[in-house]
């Protein structure tokens, strides 16, 4: 039972809000010199070597490069500008606009934290001058930034692969429906909102610069030009079979600075804010994967992985009683911790016992993906409710961003069900 003991110390820990890497490579360190001596980290450093050796992950700094780059190229506001003018004169246009220019950046950058928060200092301020209902508005840019975790390039969906041994070009070719079909519930979802509540996201009047209609459309049809060809050049490549994701996340690194240059937006100090934020991030995941790296190690020497695999396979219902229990445990544990923790920590436990029961690990892993990206809208530490709240204007209260999330969660929880029940309408089986 000392497995079992160390997974609920290391949940405690975290929710007590220790440091993730920390706590994860301390609790192995003692738990594992306990049980099995300290011999047991023998082998430690070939397990960190093979780590750093890993062509796969060499994709998360090239996405994450990526992704900061095209944040301050200026991308958002300029895709943000021309959906407005696209479809702003709809009722209900202005959260439209936003939902698929969050669909838009996930596709090109994938940084749920800078989708968020540059649509909420762009996008916020005008639905709510134009009179639309803050909760909704507060809820369409959250769940609109978090499409990055499931519509590729996704870091998530780059460590799920890693993680359960799938390629990722796979995993990437299988989100694309999923992350369609979520876009489309959105927008559905706000259509029947505004058609039902008219007064909660009025039409914004039509505002003319001396131009044409037809200009003004042409115009922003041509905006969302160079995106889409960043979106073609990197998914493109991957699912065409010419590259790689490591290759093309590579490309993508050049292409956004293509679009820096092209949007001018390109200096040198730019690129070197850029690299130092990706050194950052990166070292803050590749530390949480070493520290879980020698949690998993002292867990499964302490045959913690037999327990639990026993328990699941002992389950009633079979294969659909463990989905489901799976899933609500990874949906629950969205609500305190990180998905990066989740990934290292929850998945390995659960992916043998899928793989046991029979179950297509590219359904399985696709399910887990879908189910993570609701930890950045679950309070009371979704990620993307603490970010849209550090750049809302005066009058959005907390309690705002919550009550608007809270529909879209729903959204996703529907979505993964019909994923669970009908996966070969998605082509997972």
């Amino acid at each position: 039972m000392i497995g079992i003991v160390m997974f609920f110390v290391a949940l405690a820990m975290l929710l007590f809000g220790f440091p993730v890497a920390f706590t994860f490579g301390g609790i192995a360190l003692v738990f594992g010199v306990f049980s099995e001596g300290a011999e047991l980290f023998a082998f430690m450093p070939y397990r960190i070597q093979n780590i750093m050796q890993n062509t796969v992950l060499m994709a998360v700094p090239l996405f994450v490069f990526m992704g900061i780059v095209l944040q301050k190229t200026k991308l958002a506001a300029q895709l943000l500008e021309s959906m407005g003018i696209l479809f702003g004169s709809l009722r209900g246009g202005l959260a439209i606009s936003t939902i698929l220019v969050g669909g838009l950046l996930a596709a090109s950058t994938g940084v749920v934290g800078a989708s968020v928060v540059a649509m909420g200092l762009i996008s916020l301020p005008v639905m709510l001058k134009f009179g639309y209902d803050k909760p909704l508005a507060c809820g369409t840019i959250c769940a609109s930034g978090t499409l990055g975790q499931i519509i590729p390039p996704s870091i998530v969906l780059i460590i799920l692969g890693d993680v359960m041994g799938i390629p990722v070009g796979d995993l990437f070719k299988a989100a694309v429906a999923p992350g369609a079909v979520l876009v489309g519930a959105y927008i559905i979802y706000v259509l029947i909102y505004t058609w039902l509540k008219p007064e909660m996201a009025p039409a914004m009047p039509i505002i003319t610069d001396g131009s044409s209609r037809s200009n003004q459309y042409r115009r922003a049809l041509i905006a969302i030009f160079p995106p889409l060809v960043l979106i073609l050049v990197v998914l493109g490549s991957i699912f065409a079979g010419i590259a790689t994701p490591t290759e093309s996340s590579a490309l993508g690194g050049v292409g956004a600075l293509i679009l820096a240059f092209f949007y001018r937006q390109f200096s040198w100090k730019m690129l070197f804010d850029s690299s130092l934020e990706t050194v950052r991030i990166t070292a803050m995941v590749f530390a949480i994967l070493l520290g879980a790296t020698a949690f998993s190690m002292a867990f499964t020497y302490s045959g913690g992985d037999l327990i639990v695999e026993e328990i699941l396979l002992g389950l009633p219902g079979d294969r659909m009683g463990f989905l489901i229990l799976s899933m609500l445990a990874v949906m629950l544990l969205g609500f305190f911790i990180d998905f990066v923790e989740i990934s290292f920590i929850i998945v390995p436990i659960l992916a043998p016992v899928a793989d046991a029961l029979g179950i297509a690990p590219l359904w399985f892993a696709i399910l887990i993906a879908m189910n993570l990206q609701t930890s950045f809208l679950t309070p009371p530490f979704g990620f993307s409710l603490f970010y849209l709240k550090g750049v809302a204007p005066e009058g959005v209260h907390t309690i705002d961003i919550y009550r608007g999330v809270l529909p879209f969660i729903v959204i996703q929880v529907v979505v993964v069900i019909s994923i669970l029940l009908f996966p070969s309408l998605y082509g997972l089986q």
